[in-house]
């Protein structure tokens, strides 16, 4: 069965831009200071910065709001209507950011909701597992561990990556393709933590 977040990223097969790719870190300081960089953005706000990456103003937000989800889902079973749509707004524009940020995409991210050749999707589930919401931190603790080392291996690619594109124009597909699954598997884990699913998130980049 499909998981129900899905991250869609557009190929970009055209020559790449060396210019901004050369300065992306830069240009997407103000996506950055807003949906936060490379990361696990509600694990990192809650650990100390883990992974490298942060949420950012309005992840920082959702986060809080995630809290008071916390405390209406394990009570009631439901979920504030207002506090869901935010927090899916936050995940589109994010996995945006996160795509250009990553050199997925060349195309500058539009600020909020537009559209761009990443996409964020999520299925609402039609009744909500208030066991899995109440140890929701503990039961992604493997998904730490694991996200820990794959988005080391991602850096290491992602250097790799940059300096292809700048000298040839060019990102390498296998690369590509790893990026690609490391955004996907990243953006699940937190979509599963800011309380917008309850299936667990598989260990697959997929």
């Amino acid at each position: 069965m499909a998981y129900p977040v899905t991250v869609s990223v557009e190929p970009l097969i055209a020559q790449r831009n060396r210019l901004t790719t050369a300065f992306r870190i830069i240009l997407a300081i103000p996506h950055i200071l807003l949906v936060g960089g490379i990361g696990v953005a509600t694990f990192s706000r809650s650990a100390g910065e883990s992974f490298g990456g942060h949420g950012g103003i309005l992840g920082f937000a959702a986060f809080l709001l995630a809290i008071v989800s916390w405390l209406t889902l394990v009570i009631g079973g439901t979920q504030i209507p207002a506090i869901r749509q935010f927090t899916t707004f936050y995940m589109r524009w994010r996995v945006r950011a996160l795509a250009y940020l990553m050199l997925l995409e060349d195309a500058y991210p539009p600020f909020g909701d537009a559209a761009y050749p990443a996409s964020f999707e999520v299925v609402d589930p039609a009744t909500r597992d208030r066991v899995s919401v109440a140890f929701r931190i503990i039961l992604a603790i493997p998904q730490f561990i694991v996200l820990f080392f794959i988005l080391f291996a991602w850096w290491i690619t992602a250097i790799v990556a940059w300096f292809a594109i700048l000298l040839s124009g060019v990102y390498p597909e296998g690369l590509y393709t790893f990026g690609v699954g490391c955004l996907r598997w990243m953006v699940r884990v937190e979509a599963y933590l800011l309380l917008l699913v309850d299936d667990y998130p598989p260990f697959s980049l997929d």
